[in-house]
């Protein structure tokens, strides 16, 4: 499977607004977890995963998240292709980054934060996390 958006929309009234994904299914989402990158270190990366399939949605500022299809775990190609998508905030959408593929995040705005979406149960991860040096692709 390829990686892919999931677009959602806003809506405003004089209440306030509301962002959602309506086309976004919880099935198979096992946990959450919230990131947000230290300025000192605005990226995170580059982790690999085997099995889980990690599902990004920017809930403040906005992040680039990198990505490449993983061809060999134990030594990877320096030369594989990374391919990017810029979530923020306001474009209320959903990255899907399936299993075999490894992901590197950049806060592009101080106190940017990001929710991702995990498939595999904790109690599975072992062995399912593969991490890459910070430039093994560039990001």
């Amino acid at each position: 499977m390829d990686p892919y958006i999931i677009n959602g929309d806003t809506y405003g009234d004089k209440r306030g607004t509301v962002a959602f994904v309506n086309d976004f299914s919880f099935e198979g989402v096992e946990r959450f977890y919230i990131i947000e990158n230290s300025p000192e270190n605005p990226i995170r990366g580059w982790q690999g995963h085997k099995y889980d399939t990690k599902y990004f949605y920017c809930i403040i500022g906005s992040f680039e998240v990198s990505y490449v299809k993983i061809d060999n775990w134990e030594n990877p190609s320096s030369l594989l292709k990374v391919q990017k998508e810029i979530l923020t905030k306001g474009n209320s959408r959903i990255l899907c980054i399936p299993a075999g593929h490894a992901n590197a995040i950049k806060s592009l705005e101080p106190g940017s934060r990001l929710m991702s979406f995990s498939t595999l149960p904790l109690d599975e991860v072992e062995g399912d996390d593969v991490r890459y040096d910070v430039n093994t692709w560039p990001i």
